[in-house]
C-alpha cells in the first residue's frame, strides 16, 4: 500500500455507489425518471480495488456516527469536522456559546473511540507543569525523577483553552505540533495517534486570554458550532429533558482501524489540477495576491504553507467519509472555512467596515475558478 491510488477516469460517470453512508449521497431529482438514469460504467481493476480499499476502511464510520448520534443530536458538521481530525491526525478548535455541547460531543467521540482520554479544564492559576509534567525530587535517593502530565494520552480535551495564560497556552505548542514534550534534559514522544481538540467561548472576555496566532495556527481547523434548527432543539428536548444520566457511548473504532483509515487517506488521488486550485486558494489570502480579489487593504496576514497542508489531507478525509477514493473540488470548498478562517487576519479597516476574516474566504471562493 505505498502507492498512490489510480485517477479515476470513467469512474467519474458513475451515479450513485451502493454500500455508502447516504447521507453524502445526492438525493435523485424528483422529476428525474427511474428507468433512464444512465447504467454504472465498468470500473477498470485498479480503480474497483482503490474504492473497494475505501469502503473496507471506513466500514468503522458509520457505526461510529451512530454511536455518537446516541447522545448528540443534531450537529452534523461538527461531527463530520471531528471524524476528519481523526483521519488526519489534526487539531479542532471549537468555539460556540455555551450549552451548544461542545465539551459533550468531544467526550462523546473520545468514549466511542478506545484509546486513552484526558479532560484538561484550563483555570487562569494554571501552569505548564499541570499539563506536561515535571521534574520531582526523591529525598530517598537524591535524584530527579519524571512525573508524565495529563498530556502523555491520545486525545486530550481542552476545555475552555482560552481561560489559562499565555505561559500555559505556549506549553502545547511543541505538543501540537512536534508530537514531543521536552521536560528538563529529556524529550518524550507522544503516542500515537496524539489530538488536541479544544473549546472556547466567544462571548466572555473577562478572565479570559486571547489565543497567540502561533497557537491558533496549530489548529488544523477552526469550527463554528451553531445553533440547532428547531427540529432538532424539539428532538434534544425529548431525549435530554431528565434527570436520569446521559447515554455512556461504547467504544466502536479502535486506535488500529484510525491509523489504518490514514494510510488509505494518505493514497487518495488528488489530480494536479486540484492541487493547483488548493494552491491558488491559500496564496489568494495572502496580501499581495488579494488585492486582485478587490480585498485590497483588508487582509493583514494571510494563511501558511500549513494551511495548504492541512487544506489537502481534509479535502482527501472528506472524500474518505464521502466513500471516493478521489478528491473533487467540492471537497476543498466544504473544508476551506474551517482551515482557513482562524489563519487569516483583517486589518483595522476591514472591522471598520464589518468585514471578517470568513467574509475574505467566501470571496475568494466565490472569485477562484474551480477546476
Amino acid at each position: 500500500m505505498n502507492q498512490r491510488i489510480a485517477p479515476p477516469g470513467a469512474y467519474l460517470s458513475i451515479s450513485r455507489e451502493p454500500n455508502l453512508d447516504s447521507r453524502y449521497q445526492p438525493d435523485p431529482g424528483a422529476d428525474e425518471p427511474r428507468a433512464v438514469r444512465p447504467l454504472p460504467v465498468e470500473l477498470h481493476p485498479g480503480m474497483r480495488a482503490a474504492r473497494d480499499t475505501v469502503v473496507e476502511n471506513s466500514a468503522w464510520v458509520r457505526p461510529l456516527q451512530q454511536e455518537i448520534g446516541r447522545v448528540i443530536v443534531g450537529q452534523r458538521h461538527l461531527i463530520d469536522s471531528l471524524l476528519i481530525a481523526l483521519l488526519t491526525n489534526g487539531h479542532v478548535l471549537l468555539e460556540g456559546v455555551p450549552g451548544l455541547a461542545k465539551t459533550l460531543a468531544l467526550k462523546t467521540l473520545a468514549g466511542c473511540v478506545a484509546v486513552r482520554f484526558k479532560r484538561l479544564q484550563f483555570t487562569p492559576d494554571m501552569l505548564p507543569a499541570d499539563i506536561v509534567g515535571t521534574m520531582i525530587y526523591s529525598p530517598q535517593d537524591g535524584v530527579f525523577r519524571t512525573k508524565h502530565g495529563p498530556i502523555f494520552s491520545n486525545l486530550i480535551l481542552a476545555d475552555e483553552i482560552n481561560r489559562a495564560p499565555a505561559k500555559v497556552q505556549s506549553a502545547l505548542l511543541e505538543a501540537m505540533q512536534e508530537r514531543q514534550v521536552t521536560i528538563g534534559d529529556e524529550t518524550y514522544a507522544l503516542p500515537n495517534p496524539f489530538l488536541v481538540l479544544a473549546t472556547q467561548n466567544p462571548l466572555e472576555q473577562e478572565g479570559t486570554y486571547p489565543l497567540p496566532e502561533a497557537q491558533i495556527d496549530r489548529f488544523m481547523m477552526k469550527v463554528i458550532v451553531d445553533y440547532p434548527n428547531r427540529a432538532e432543539e424539539r428532538a434534544i428536548l425529548d431525549a435530554m429533558a431528565t434527570t436520569e444520566p446521559l447515554p455512556v457511548p461504547r467504544p466502536v473504532v479502535s486506535a488500529e482501524q484510525i491509523v489504518a483509515a490514514r494510510h488509505v487517506v494518505n493514497m487518495l488521488y488528488v489530480d494536479d489540477k486540484i492541487r493547483d486550485y488548493i494552491v491558488d486558494l491559500v496564496v489568494a489570502t495572502r496580501p499581495p495576491t488579494a488585492a486582485s480579489f478587490n480585498l485590497n487593504g483588508y487582509v493583514q496576514t494571510g494563511a501558511s504553507p500549513r494551511a495548504t497542508i492541512a487544506l489537502t489531507l481534509a479535502a482527501r478525509a472528506m472524500a474518505f467519509l464521502n466513500g471516493r477514493h478521489y478528491v473533487i473540488p467540492q471537497d476543498v470548498k466544504t473544508v476551506a472555512l474551517d482551515v482557513l478562517r482562524h489563519r487569516v487576519s483583517v486589518t483595522y479597516e476591514a472591522e471598520a467596515e464589518n468585514i471578517t476574516s470568513e467574509d475574505v474566504v467566501e470571496k475568494i471562493l466565490n472569485a477562484l475558478p474551480v477546476p
